[in-house]
């Protein structure tokens, strides 16, 4: 028994004497960018980025240095949606005011669309010309980018839409909601229900080849194979919600951000969930995240209101550290 307890006492030392992994720091940091940030999002070159908050502000934003080069209101309410289009000389936005809209990078307003229903989330292709957006009733609608005309209205959630994904190949849309539902489907098929996870899903993706769709909840990634339904919950180092995702270039990691009870931002290992970079936290909950379509550089945003930028890789080379 003594040997026993000596041994476990010097397991700990030496699991104490471990050095730690560093989080990385922001190579800039806009701290009071907005009220509370809600979204971020990287133009299609990744030579720019934009940012929307809880007071309904957009900043278009450039880089390396992350230079404020145009603001504007866009909205009385939280931006929920942003995406680069025609060429990155446009842009989308969708809040929780009900407007989705399309603005030059000035802020001067092209198209505005009034729905039914506060929109809590939004998602998009630039090759597919096409935009889903999610709503506080349970809607689902589909819009063509270029002109956000309305293609189709499906109602399937009780109570609000949490999360919307496009597929980058194949044309499959996914959503979640707030009775925990997560469904996909096609433009020429009915929606799928796919196994319910553990939590409700706040966040999700498909996986750059379409194999996978991924989810973010409570501490756990959840991953489902639309194809045949099957369904994996993997454990991670978040302590709260995972709130935002997206895959980094090339698919080999998932940048994470989370929120409620940690503020943490993770790449994972989305086979394993497995940490694989770790980035400094923020000093409240998480709200979004972007890495840009190189690789070149992270965003985060949150609730302390801060815009922060990482040049991942000052060559421009994708996966360098």
């Amino acid at each position: 028994m003594v040997r026993q307890r000596l041994l476990s006492l010097f397991v700990l030392v030496l699991t104490a004497c471990v050095e730690q992994p560093v989080a990385i720091a922001p190579d800039v940091v806009h701290a009071r960018a907005h009220n509370g940030g809600s979204v971020v999002e990287f133009s299609q070159d990744g030579e720019l980025l934009a940012s929307g908050g809880w007071e309904g502000r957009v900043f278009i934003w450039r880089l390396p240095g992350g230079e404020p080069v145009y603001r504007w209101q866009a909205h009385q309410d939280s931006v929920n949606g942003l995406v680069f289009t025609d060429d990155d000389r446009r842009v989308v936005t969708a809040s929780y005011d009900g407007w989705l809209a399309k603005w030059t990078l000035g802020g001067a307003a092209l198209r505005r669309v009034m729905t039914p229903a506060p929109i809590t989330c939004m998602a998009a292709s630039n090759r597919d010309d096409r935009l889903i957006t999610g709503h506080d009733d349970g809607s689902v609608r589909i819009w063509r980018l270029h002109d956000l005309s309305l293609l189709e209205e499906r109602k399937l959630h009780r109570g609000k839409v949490k999360a919307v994904a496009l597929e980058a190949t194949g044309g499959r849309y996914a959503s979640s909601g707030a009775d925990g539902d997560v469904y996909v489907w096609t433009d020429d098929t009915r929606a799928a229900p796919l196994e319910r996870p553990p939590t409700d899903a706040w966040s999700l993706a498909f996986s750059p080849e379409g194999r996978w769709l991924y989810g973010g909840g409570w501490f756990r990634l959840f991953r489902w194979n639309p194809g045949d339904g099957a369904f994996v919950s993997l454990p991670t180092e978040h302590h709260g919600i995972i709130k935002s995702i997206q895959f980094v270039a090339g698919g080999g990691e998932l940048a994470t951000i989370s929120r409620q009870t940690d503020s943490a931002v993770l790449f994972l290992d989305p086979v394993t969930g497995v940490v694989t970079r770790r980035f400094r936290k923020h000093e409240l909950c998480g709200a979004s995240i972007a890495v840009s379509p190189r690789g070149r550089y992270l965003a985060t945003t949150s609730d302390d209101a801060s815009v922060r930028i990482w040049v991942l890789n000052r060559q421009g080379e994708t996966g360098a550290h």
